[in-house]
């Protein structure tokens, strides 16, 4: 009683049998073989491999000289212990199988409600159960013998239902391997990319550099030639500030003669002026005859010969630009043949 109530408040029979049938591991029915481990729990005999395989990743095969393995039940955690034959060394629960065989039996030969099977919205009380090749709809009976599909071909809902599931199945199949190819693609892309960004980079880098070099370079002739022109520009500047003090002491000496002069103008006697007077005289004289000094030629001051005409580098300048690369163009030209196909 108590056994037949906990059905009752759990679902059906079968349903509650359906729940006492599921693999713990992949959580669809057992599968055959169905293996007993010790502690008396269920495992499809490949789960349970899987398990075992996971646990001992170094056990090669039946029939190895390794001395088997160990893993713990899903369901309780005991620990199994196994021989050199592994997995293939446990029990297979042939009374599971058995019960499986008849639990699949009893639900495919179980009549269906209505409301679990698809119902004709002509014949209320009859099944879709044929499939109408002309009209490409699946319909019932009664619509095949008096109703609209009576003049079309028909075919068994089974077979249809697996010739399309089975397209759909390799249409799904086409689908992920295209999938696949395009993620394959995206990720060649990505790659593509990120190599793209790593290249661009060292490639400024090279340009930075090489531009660097050519301005210390152009700094190094510039500073070159700013001593030349220092250089002559202290000459030039040394010979006529020479000259100056030259024509300053020219002219400091002159002074005192012209002063020295006035003074013996001043005179009133003449004897006293008479024995200065001839030597002054003289003195001037020889002074404004003897002692020329030396002048600049027109023009000294000019630096035009320090002159540098830029023009043909400004235009290699602008003319600078990459190198062709015939590698690069038969590269795209490939790249773009692979896009179109």
């Amino acid at each position: 009683m108590d056994f037949q109530a906990g059905i009752l408040r759990d679902g059906s029979p079968m349903e509650s049998l359906e729940k006492q049938l599921i693999c713990p591991i992949c959580l669809e029915m057992f599968s055959k073989p169905v293996v007993i481990l010790p502690c008396q729990h269920n495992l499809c005999r490949k789960c349970a491999n899987d398990t075992f395989q996971a646990a001992n990743p170094y056990w090669q095969s039946r029939g190895s000289v390794i001395s088997g393995g160990r893993f713990r039940c899903p369901s309780c955690r005991h620990e199994v212990l196994l021989d050199r034959h592994g997995v293939y060394g446990l029990q297979r629960n042939l009374l599971v199988e058995n019960i499986i065989d008849i639990y699949k039996q009893e639900c495919s030969s179980r009549p269906l409600k209505k409301g679990e099977h698809p119902m004709c919205k002509e014949h209320e009380d009859e099944r879709i159960n044929i499939y109408c090749v002309t009209c490409e709809v699946p319909t019932c009976s009664m619509c095949k013998v008096f109703g609209a599909h009576k003049d079309c071909e028909v075919a068994p809902l089974q077979s249809v239902f697996q010739g399309q599931k089975t397209e759909l199945n390799n249409c799904i199949s086409m689908l992920v391997a295209g999938n696949d190819r395009i993620q394959t693609i995206i990720s060649q892309l990505e790659d593509s990319c990120r190599s793209t960004e790593e290249n661009s980079e060292a490639a400024k880098r090279e340009l930075c550099a090489r531009f660097d070099a050519l301005a210390a370079l152009l700094e190094e002739k510039k500073s070159e030639l700013l001593q030349r022109i220092t250089r002559e520009q202290g000459d030039k500047t040394g010979f006529v500030q020479g000259l100056i003090h030259q024509y300053k002491e020219h002219l400091e000496k002159s002074s005192q003669l012209v002063e020295t002069a006035i003074q013996a103008m001043e005179e009133t006697g003449g004897a006293a002026f008479l024995m200065n007077a001839k030597q002054l005289i003289k003195t001037i004289v020889e002074a404004s005859k003897g002692g020329r000094l030396e002048k600049i030629e027109q023009g000294y001051e000019r630096m035009d010969a320090f002159s540098v005409t830029l023009d043909h580098l400004a235009e290699a300048v602008c003319a600078l630009d990459f190198d062709p690369a015939e590698e690069d163009e038969e590269y795209f030209d490939g790249e773009e043949e692979e896009v179109e196909e």
